[in-house]
């Protein structure tokens, strides 16, 4: 149990932001859709700026391969990664709204989960699911902003992960190129940098900052 209060917590987050801004994460919700090496480490960079409510979505439990490039622990190894990553959370974040779903999301349930988000960060390993949630956020809550990923695999420069606007409400974060059936497969501070990318360009899109 944390000993700061949540005023505490909160003058904190008010003297690094300003209130005015840290007023617009407070009030933001944020789906995180898949909790892996993007998706656990978006959340982590989500929490620590003070967003105030996560909507955790992902079917998979913690295995002993996710270790070196996840946000998790060996000793949550075999736990929900919703309910594993929640807890990571709450002890960096105490005063944090979460939402978890132990669920593989599909067309048909997209938007009853995805319909209170701000923001939606796709964070699939698969392209097939990442196709499915990229067009079912643009054709379906076209008023929700979509934040995805595409390229982050090897050893190639961090130099070419970038963000790019690809419409009104899509962002793409990565390379766009690398694929882990291509290359050596997910290097930990290369997958982070992509989402460092995801999770500062939420944070733009909250504060009203839009890429050109």
């Amino acid at each position: 149990m944390s000993r700061l209060s949540r005023k505490e917590w909160m003058d904190a987050l008010v003297a690094r932001h300003g209130a005015e801004l840290q007023e617009k994460f407070t009030q933001a919700t944020v789906a995180v859709c898949g909790l892996g090496g993007l998706g656990s480490n978006i959340a982590i960079a989500l929490a620590r700026a003070g967003v105030g409510r996560l909507i955790l979505i992902d079917f998979d439990c913690v295995d002993i391969t996710n270790l070196h490039r996840q946000q998790y622990k060996a000793d949550q190894i075999g736990l929900c990664k919703t309910e594993a990553l929640r807890d990571n959370l709450l002890e960096i974040s105490p005063f944090i709204k979460i939402e978890t779903v132990t669920a593989k999301i599909t067309e048909e349930n997209l938007v009853e989960l995805l319909k209170d988000a701000t923001v939606v960060c796709e964070a699939f390993d698969h392209a097939e699911m990442k196709a499915m949630l990229v067009n079912g956020v643009l054709e379906k809550l076209p008023g929700c902003y979509l934040v995805a990923a595409s390229g982050m695999a090897g050893m190639d420069t961090p130099n070419a992960i970038r963000t790019r606007k690809i419409m009104k409400h899509f962002y793409l974060c990565g390379d766009e190129v690398s694929d882990v059936s291509d290359m050596i497969g997910l290097v930990a501070p290369r997958v982070m940098l992509c989402a460092a990318h995801q999770a500062h360009t939420v944070l733009r899109i909250l504060a009203g900052e839009y890429e050109v």
